[in-house]
């Protein structure tokens, strides 16, 4: 009887493993872009849908803990904003991919020259592309011009309603100091 379930046994055993070795050389090939589900993939940075096939963004990591990982954003500014904030940002193996604003197809960003003026998911306004433009920018003037904007937006954004707030205390302070009369004069 145990003559006629080895076969069987050896034939499940069999199955397993090649299930296995497929399943595990199927999975990331370990460098360059990932897949994108278009109008479904969040970007990691702002949470907003990726739908802008000319102006989104990958990052390949490698975290000390295996295999790399791959980042979607919906901009490339998302993606420099998020890779600054990364330990690991200098890592020579850190891969970076943007779409040519022209033909949608992944591009390596270190190597892209940017122009501005695109309408872009957050109004950073860069498009890249694989060859050089007359106006464009490399990617560290690219990253540059990213910092400028973020600057520009806090400064009327997330730090408003710090200011708003100051100035709301500097009126409370007016109007409950004894001297607090229009034109400076005590009543």
């Amino acid at each position: 009887m145990f003559d006629k379930a080895a076969p069987v046994f050896m034939s499940a055993i069999l199955l397993t493993s090649v299930f296995t070795f497929l399943h595990g050389c199927g999975g990331d090939a370990g460098t360059g872009v990932r897949a994108v589900n278009w109008d479904r993939d969040a970007c990691d940075r702002c949470r907003m849908v990726l739908s802008d096939r000319a102006h989104s963004a990958q990052v390949r990591y490698f975290p000390e803990s295996g295999r790399s990982r791959v980042m979607v954003f919906d901009d490339i500014g998302c993606a420099a904003l998020w890779l600054q904030e990364q330990p690991w940002k200098d890592d020579p193996r850190t891969e970076i991919w943007v779409t040519d604003h022209r033909t949608g197809a992944w591009i390596e960003a270190r190597g892209a020259s940017y122009v501005t003026g695109h309408i872009t998911p957050m109004e950073y306004g860069l498009g890249a592309q694989s060859d050089p433009h007359p106006d464009g920018m490399n990617f560290e003037q690219a990253v540059a011009h990213i910092n400028a904007v973020e600057t520009h937006f806090n400064a009327h954004g997330t730090d408003l309603l710090k200011r708003l707030n100051e100035l709301k205390a500097k009126r409370e302070t007016r109007r409950t100091s004894p001297d607090s009369t229009p034109g400076g004069a005590a009543r």
